[in-house]
């Protein structure tokens, strides 16, 4: 039996950055991987979904400025498109295995399987080791419908050889969202279906409202309060009905959440708790066993489960491995819906806004006449800042093609807890998004 001072399970960005991390400390490390090596962002998730939005960002942005310079929108060629995306993740397994060889990482592939707190089980060869990490992250959640079999997840969509003329996603969240925007933008019919009518329910209402109204403009179609009772294939579509409702599309896409990787770890044996939420954790990330850790999305947390926000946690728990007592203190995270038009927010959580009502007011600025707006022809750009009774900034949110950059800049603004004066301090390149900070800061 081999026996290890810390194996790592997942190698998606947490499990990797902390097998690193390990190995840097002088520990002998071993890796698991059940699937791709590299984990669900850089294969199937966040990095492919932004390689395809490169392309609805380029067409977007001629779009914004027909008749100011331009004649036409370009067409998107999804096959084309397809292949740009391939030609960064084709590579992804290959070079995360690559590099964990080269840092004298033992790596094995398969499902991992506790026997006890110390020993692991891969492809029939047992393991152990002093401390283990889990980091098997989550995949898509199947709606229990009938026919749910026939639904397609965010991964067969990242891989699809061809779109659809008319495609249909159930569920409203950020998922759906950048997917339509994607599919819309290549020409597909596209069809947004959710069970109540408050879709992006962790962004400010009145902004997410505006992105439908933006998104409906472009053509996507919204189907509110509809519960989606079935699924059936008619050669070669697809019928989708619910209450008064019926559609028929040539694909469906299920997009209703994300669920754990916990099966076949067998981590009752090993002592782990977990729920539906995830593997249970404390405020050093230690799981219900002593010598056991998790980190990333596979962990039940109340902070977004982000690939930076797992990086974070990969980079904390080598420290909490070792010996580190110091609980882990989490900053501020950004959260961000991408499209053409962007929406991002940063601060107290919705959740925590509507707990209080009574504390809070906001304010909302239209920066869209603002010469950083103005020249780019973004019309929709709005920002809204909640203040708490002190007149003290608690969150913004911000839509607009800019959003992702000027949420950045406001993560280190807040962070700082800097004034509107020493903002003012600082010269910014311009025009830019960062010089226009002081104007709502």
């Amino acid at each position: 039996m081999e026996k290890y001072d810390a194996i790592v399970i997942g190698s998606g960005p947490a499990g990797n950055s902390a097998a690193y991390g390990l190995k840097e400390q002088g520990k002998k490390v071993a890796i698991i991987e059940s699937d791709l090596w590299g984990g669900t962002c850089p294969n199937r998730g966040c990095d492919p979904k932004k390689m395809l939005m490169s392309g609805v960002e380029a067409q977007k942005r001629i779009e914004t400025m027909l008749g100011k310079g331009f004649d036409q929108t370009p067409k998107i060629v999804w096959e084309d498109l397809m292949t740009f995306k391939k030609s960064y993740t084709d590579f992804v397994p290959q070079n995360t295995k690559e590099g964990l060889d080269a840092a004298e990482i033992d790596r094995y592939q398969g499902q991992a399987s506790f026997l006890d707190a110390n020993q692991i089980v891969v492809n029939d060869q047992e393991l152990s080791a002093n401390q283990f990490l889990i980091a098997t992250g989550q995949r898509p959640a199947v709606l229990s419908i009938d026919g749910q079999d026939l639904l397609q997840s965010s991964t067969d969509f990242l891989d699809l050889n061809h779109l659809p003329k008319k495609m249909a996603f159930i569920g409203a969240g950020y998922i759906a969202f950048e997917l339509a925007v994607i599919a819309s933008a290549a020409g597909s019919e596209v069809h947004i279906i959710h069970h109540n009518d408050r879709p992006l329910k962790e962004f400010d209402q009145e902004l997410v409202n505006d992105l439908v109204e933006h998104m409906k403009a472009d053509g996507i179609q919204f189907h509110f309060n509809v519960n989606t009772k079935s699924v059936e294939l008619m050669h070669p579509n697809y019928r989708i009905t619910g209450e008064n409702f019926e559609l028929v599309v040539d694909m469906v896409i299920g997009a209703t959440g994300r669920i754990p990787n916990v099966e076949g770890l067998n981590l009752e044996k090993a002592g782990v708790s977990y729920d539906k939420r995830g593997i249970k954790v404390d405020e050093h990330l230690r799981t219900t066993q002593q010598n056991i850790f998790a980190c990333g999305d596979v962990i039940a947390k109340k902070q977004p489960k982000l690939t930076p926000v797992a990086g974070f946690e990969a980079g904390y728990v080598v420290n909490a491995m070792n010996g580190d007592t110091e609980a882990i203190d989490y900053p501020l995270i950004p959260t961000i819906v991408f499209g053409d038009q962007r929406l991002a927010r940063i601060g107290l959580s919705e959740r925590e806004l509507a707990d209080h009502p009574e504390k809070y007011h906001s304010e909302t600025t239209d920066p869209s006449s603002w010469y950083t707006y103005h020249r780019i022809n973004d019309q929709g750009a709005k920002i809204k800042t909640v203040y708490d009774e002190d007149d003290k900034i608690v969150a913004i949110t911000c839509l607009s093609q800019l959003a992702d950059e000027v949420i950045n800049y406001l993560l280190i603004i807040l962070t700082k807890k800097m004034s509107h004066e020493e903002v003012e301090k600082y010269i910014f390149a311009y025009p830019s998004p960062a010089s226009d900070l002081s104007y709502f800061i």
